[in-house]
This record gives C-alpha cells, structure tokens and sequence, in this order.
C-alpha cells in the first residue's frame, strides 16, 4: 500500500520508512497546508493531519503525534514537546528547558498516536505507542533527535540514552516503532 505521510519532519519520515515497510511511504506533496497542532491530545493533532493530508493527495495517508511527558510536570511538554521553549525553538532548546525544570532521574514517558485515514479521509486505525525512561541531566549520544539524549529507556538498564542506541535497537522499543508495529498488525489484519 502506498501512504502519504503528513509530516515535515525527515527524522520521522526516515523512520516511518523502516518501520511501516513494506508499505510504501510517500511524501506529503509541498503544496499540502497542514492544520496547527492545537489539539489537547496526540491522537486529536494526528488525526487532524492524516484527514487533511488524505483529503488533499486522495491517498491514504499516516500521521503522527508524538512527544515527551515528564511526571514532574503534570505531564508536560506533552503534546507541546515540538515548542516546549517557544514557538520556534530547536530541538536543543526544548531540551535545555526539560532540563532546567525537571529533576535528574524524572520519570518520563515517550507517547506516539498514529493514525491512518482512507483517501476520502475517513479514520481506518488509530493506535498509540509508549515507551517510560528517566531523565538524565548528562546528555549523550548523537543518534536521534529532539529528546533522545537525555532518556533513558526502561526496556534497556545498561545506561545508554536513546540518542545512543543503533537504529535498529531504537526502532525495538521506540513510542513509534511500537506505534507502526499495532498500526501493521490491524493493516494486515
């Protein structure tokens, strides 16, 4: 099958590549608009994407929503993860605020919605993936991206953070990987 994804984001897409193989990922064409994330949920924002992104291509079409909860905040960043530091922050600014307002050894939560929509737009699958971890205020690893240096997954107690894992180690036990391998599950159902 052919899925359009509705992201911009080339991290994702690369991942959702491997993850969602054989399925062919398509990429969302320039002239797509996708909607604000303004939802209260993950699964609200991905499914506000996938809609539009199927709606506008006539394909199916796969979206996500995903980011960090910190249990020392309530729950934040939470679906705020991608401007935790302000509307246009980078990934190291987000994780230089997580770091500064949450204690070493927080109990974090990675969280992915993804969502499948049909190419009229109607909602097919929704599922969501997580995954806990720590937090360390000793970043590491230059693998991954956003959060990844300072989490440190539950699944693996040698102490290396996610940004530190090979792909393939990541893609095992990721909020995505997780995500894509119930979202499959239920396509070939």
């Amino acid at each position: 099958m052919r899925l359009v994804l509705a992201t911009r984001n080339a991290h994702k897409a690369r991942e959702f590549a491997t993850l969602l193989a054989p399925h062919a990922i398509v990429a969302l064409p320039d002239d797509v608009q996708l909607p604000p994330e303004t939802g209260d949920t993950f699964l609200d924002n991905a499914r506000d994407k996938a809609v539009t992104a199927a709606r506008a291509t006539g394909l199916h079409a796969i979206a996500d929503d995903s980011g960090i909860e910190a249990r020392a905040l309530g729950g934040a960043p939470g679906v705020r993860s991608a401007r935790f530091a302000g509307e246009t922050a980078t990934d190291q600014e987000n994780l230089d605020k997580l770091l500064r307002d949450a204690p070493d050894g927080s109990a974090l939560a990675y969280v992915c919605a993804l969502v499948l929509a049909d190419c009229d737009g109607a909602i097919v699958h929704a599922v969501e993936g997580r995954c806990s971890g720590t937090l360390t205020h000793e970043p590491r690893g230059d693998g991954g991206f956003g959060y990844d240096p300072a989490f440190l997954p539950d699944d693996l107690p040698d102490g290396r953070t996610m940004a530190e894992l090979e792909a393939h180690e990541k893609d095992a036990i990721s909020h995505r990987g997780r995500a894509a391998r119930e979202l499959l599950a239920l396509i070939e159902a």
